[in-house]
């Protein structure tokens, strides 16, 4: 069995923004980018980052990032600190507003998705249980080619 690759990249942009719709519909929630809705998953409550740490965890340019980073800023989204110990380094981290929005986005898509999936057959539960693992690696190989060619613009 081969994969379809351009099927299954035509299934995942369609499913990943009807989840996040459903999502926003059912909280009530304002239009966040998906670019901010990842950094804010990159940002875990308790934890801060870097620009630069961000821009590589995300495989993204430190213009992205920076452009990303301060139009977050003036929505409240995130708040950016010099650091104490080199005033010249900033420390990122989601604002308490963000990390709301964030949790009643989750709380939203984990019930859209467990509904969805309560109408398919046993079968396809089984199946996308056992996809999971493997598109989270998919997630992460695109992350990482991302990345370096990041990595290689800069160079």
């Amino acid at each position: 069995m081969s994969l379809d690759a351009t099927r299954l990249a035509a299934v995942i942009s369609p499913l990943r923004r009807a989840l996040l719709a459903a999502a926003r519909d059912r909280e009530n929630l304002p239009d966040i980018a998906d670019a901010q809705i990842e950094v804010m998953r990159a940002l875990p409550r308790g934890t801060v980052a870097s620009p630069s740490g961000l821009a590589q965890t995300l495989g993204l340019g430190r213009s992205t990032i920076s452009n990303l980073l301060a139009s977050m800023e003036r929505a409240g989204l995130v708040t950016r600190r010099a650091r104490t110990d080199d005033r010249r380094q900033v420390d990122v981290a989601a604002s308490d507003e963000a990390l709301g929005y964030f949790d009643r986005f989750d709380r939203a898509s984990a019930a859209i998705v467990a509904d969805a999936a309560a109408s398919l057959s046993p079968e396809d539960r089984v199946a996308l249980e056992a996809a999971v693992p493997a598109l989270e690696r998919l997630r992460d190989a695109l992350v990482e080619q991302r990345r370096l060619a990041n990595d290689e613009g800069a160079a």
